[in-house]
């Protein structure tokens, strides 16, 4: 075979490969980091409310979050009555939680990282997780038997020798703007064990994102716990004090 044929083959093989996969393999960094900063800034706020569905009861959550990079979190439930107060700080992966009916602050240890806040589907794992997706992940396409038309499948596999409870994530996003449809979380057993749905895309403070996460439990049925956003803030001076032991006690 002539080298000039041969080139021609190679270039046919690498066509359909994009055609299959919806996007040049070399793009998929840059979806990632869209992916990874798509809530985060250097600082945030918002309002949001928490609504948790169980088989037995539901109660809806409303709270303020304050964030800072990567590393910091703070968050103040304001309703219902019964919750008002109480309120959560993680530093790094640091956190703790504050208790305004016995006025004390307890710092929570490893041993219930993956223990439910508040009662929700999220764990205290997901608020102080500090990894990132960019860098903490290896990422590829993949092309799901049931993938459907618009949308980009990427496969996340955590980096060798991380703390990360997830063998890997399989994640959609749409194709025009890389916002993320759902994710799916499986186990060292490869089980799937949770869904996040994306949904509701609004504007706020000039950043498109979806206002609405989903998460669905796998291994309990009739489970869910829904996030909204109501309002949200990016890029904005935050007071430094807002990130200490010191604010849990306060009643702003």
């Amino acid at each position: 075979m002539k080298l000039s044929q041969f080139i021609i083959i190679q270039l046919f093989i690498v066509m359909l490969f994009i055609k299959l996969n919806g996007q040049n393999p070399q793009n998929v960094r840059e979806i990632i980091k869209s992916i990874d900063e798509l809530y985060r800034s250097k600082s945030s706020y918002a309002e949001m409310e928490m609504e948790i569905v169980t088989p037995h009861w539901e109660r809806t959550l409303k709270m303020k979050i304050w964030t800072e990079n990567m590393n910091k979190t703070f968050i103040r439930i304001l309703e219902p009555a019964k919750e008002k107060g109480v309120a959560t700080l993680r530093i790094g992966n640091e956190m703790w939680n504050y208790l305004p009916k016995t006025n004390k602050v307890i710092k929570i240890p490893p041993s219930m990282m993956m223990s439910s806040w508040m009662g929700s589907d999220f764990t205290n794992d997901d608020l102080v997780n500090e990894f990132s997706l960019l860098e903490d992940y290896h990422y590829e396409f993949i092309h799901p038997s049931d993938a459907k038309q618009d949308l980009i499948y990427i496969k996340c596999t955590p980096r060798e020798n991380l703390p990360i409870v997830w063998k890997h994530i399989i994640m959609s996003v749409r194709e025009e703007d890389y916002i993320p449809v759902t994710e799916e979380y499986y186990d060292e057993k490869d089980q799937l064990m949770r869904i996040i749905e994306y949904k509701n895309i609004s504007s706020f403070d000039k950043r498109k994102i979806p206002s609405v996460m989903e998460l669905i439990p796998q291994n309990k049925e009739g489970h869910k716990t829904v996030l909204r956003y109501l309002k949200a803030e990016f890029e904005i001076s935050l007071d430094k004090e807002i990130f200490t032991l010191r604010n849990l006690h306060s009643t702003d």
